[in-house]
């Protein structure tokens, strides 16, 4: 992989939910391509608003970087509107990346592919959930916890399901499972995806919420491996856990897997994230980081992939 200076047009924004975060990721995005010796644009890009595109063309743009968070943006309609003008961009192709944006259909394919994910079903406002608390509640598309409530009570449930149903035609129940939570980030290369050191998330929070993620500064992100609680052997497992859904999911360049790691010491896969955020407060660059991989030299290397065509 030859380490080419390229025109990079970053694309940010959207109209998904997570919009602010991802402008902010797609600043930080576009400094550190700057920084690796590259060329930028930073645009917008929304549905039917395709503007951005004909300037990569008249600019003689080289990669597409998008940096969206969301159902539009991160979940397969705009990389399929990227490969449908064969463009060359960053991130997985569209079939991973609307399989991984809807939490249902993950845990469907982690299931078949043999690995371990909690008890799960899809429920509609009709149906009657059979998962009893305590446990999870989602929004089937949405990311950064956005509509996530975790319920330990019956009542608790009942209540979170009203109010939900009414943003979301389909929900996710998930068993809860108490324990540590870690993420692991995932990042291709010629030998194969491999796997950055994983990180314990702590927040002070009840649990991983947007604030928590995004404007608190009391979360605690652990990533010394003698600091974060768990023997070697487990978090060698949940490394190899993280590559095992990279590649069981069809993702490509990067990913982010979130697991929980119970009392018992057993692993269990809850989500991916197919465009990590690039924010200050965000996981992938921090692990990058840890194992010795800057943001600018994380950056370049998944545009030179996504020039290279891989």
């Amino acid at each position: 992989m030859l380490n080419r200076k390229l025109k990079v047009m970053v694309l940010a924004g959207g109209p998904d939910r997570e919009r602010p975060i991802s402008l902010v990721s797609g600043r930080h995005v576009a400094a550190a391509l700057r920084e690796a010796g590259h060329r930028t644009l930073e645009r917008d890009i929304l549905p039917g608003e395709f503007g951005a595109l004909n300037d990569w063309r008249r600019w003689g743009g080289h990669v597409v970087f998008p940096v969206l968070h969301g159902p539009w943006g991160e979940g397969g309609p705009l990389q399929q509107v990227l490969e449908q003008q064969r463009i060359p961009y960053v991130g997985c192709r569209s079939r991973a990346a609307r399989l991984c944006m809807n939490k249902h259909l993950t845990k469907l394919a982690l299931v078949q592919q043999g690995l371990p994910t909690p008890p799960f079903e899809l429920l509609t406002q009709e149906q009657k959930r059979s998962i009893p608390a305590p446990l999870v509640l989602k929004a089937t598309t949405e990311g950064s916890s956005i509509d996530v409530v975790i319920c330990q009570t019956h009542e608790e449930a009942e209540v979170a399901k009203r109010k939900l149903v009414k943003r979301h035609k389909e929900l996710l129940v998930e068993a809860f499972v108490p324990g540590k939570e870690l993420t692991v980030g995932v990042i291709d290369s010629p030998a194969g995806p491999k796997a950055l050191p994983p990180i314990r998330i702590i927040p002070a929070t009840p649990f991983y919420d947007y604030q928590a993620k995004y404007h608190r500064n009391d979360t605690r992100y652990v990533l010394d491996p003698k600091r974060i609680g768990l023997p070697a052997k487990t978090l060698n497992q949940v490394r190899d856990l993280a590559v095992a859904t990279h590649r069981a999911l069809g993702c490509r360049h990067m990913c982010r897997v979130d697991l929980i790691v119970d009392d018992r010491g057993e692993s269990w896969i809850l989500e991916v994230n197919t465009i990590p955020g690039f924010t200050d407060h965000s996981l992938l660059p921090k692990a990058a980081a840890y194992s010795g991989m800057a943001l600018p030299e994380l950056v370049n290397r998944l545009v030179q992939m996504a020039f290279d065509g891989r």
